[in-house]
């Protein structure tokens, strides 16, 4: 319909893929408060589309500073959620009532694209480290260990730290990934198996705290 937001619901996985759609102010902070969104990125990308709906609805700068307050209360420890709030005001308050809901949705797209180029790019720089690697040891498999999930379910796309792990993955070079189960909420046994399994990269689901015993025992490379 050219205006609502589309978003997979993180809380299914790796079960269930499902899409839910956000059509107001409060669609958009229940996402990101129950985690349906989750990872710096993807819920400062959430929080500008959220304020692109909360001016359909009020596009007066009560409306704005509503939308704002509710948004940045539902993670007050993310970062990248008041940068975006602070992107979007930027761009919105200034201008006529009337132009208001274009504009947002103009800057909480290039919010999106913006993220996709940088994690892009954090793929290209990280892919060298990785690359070295594989020449220290002689085409001989290069084991990462991860935690968490900072892959495109993290962002928009790509990924941040799984970036340099798919593009070495696509350049042909081998990699295995432990994967850290990463409990209270299991983001690396949900996500990040789930993430890697789908690209084809070979990976083991570990508990959390077999990380160290494989580090003891040298078998981690990264």
């Amino acid at each position: 319909d050219d205006w609502s937001v589309e978003i997979i619901d993180q809380t299914k996985l790796p079960f269930a893929f499902e899409i839910v759609e956000l059509r107001t102010l409060e669609d958009a902070a229940h996402a990101i408060k129950s985690m349906q969104v989750r990872g710096a990125p993807l819920i400062g990308a959430t929080a500008a589309y959220g304020v692109a709906l909360a001016l359909r609805a009020d596009p007066s700068d009560e409306g704005l500073e509503r939308a704002c307050a509710t948004l940045a209360a539902t993670r007050p420890t993310a970062i990248n959620l008041r940068w975006a709030l602070d992107e979007m005001q930027k761009a919105i308050r200034n201008l006529k009532r009337e132009d208001r809901i274009a504009a947002a949705y103009k800057r909480a797209a290039e919010i999106c694209d913006e993220d996709v180029e940088t994690c892009r790019k954090i793929g290209e720089h990280g892919l060298g480290i990785i690359k070295s690697h594989a020449e220290k040891k002689k085409g001989e498999t290069v084991n990462i260990l991860t935690h968490c999930n900072a892959g495109w379910l993290a962002c928009v796309d790509w990924g941040t730290a799984l970036a340099p792990i798919y593009q070495a993955y696509d350049a042909g070079i081998k990699v295995h990934v432990y994967v850290d189960e990463t409990r209270p909420r299991n983001q690396g046994a949900s996500l990040t198996a789930y993430e890697l399994g789908a690209h084809g990269v070979p990976h083991t689901l570990i508990a959390d705290n077999t990380g160290g015993h494989l580090m003891q025992k040298k078998l981690v490379d990264l």
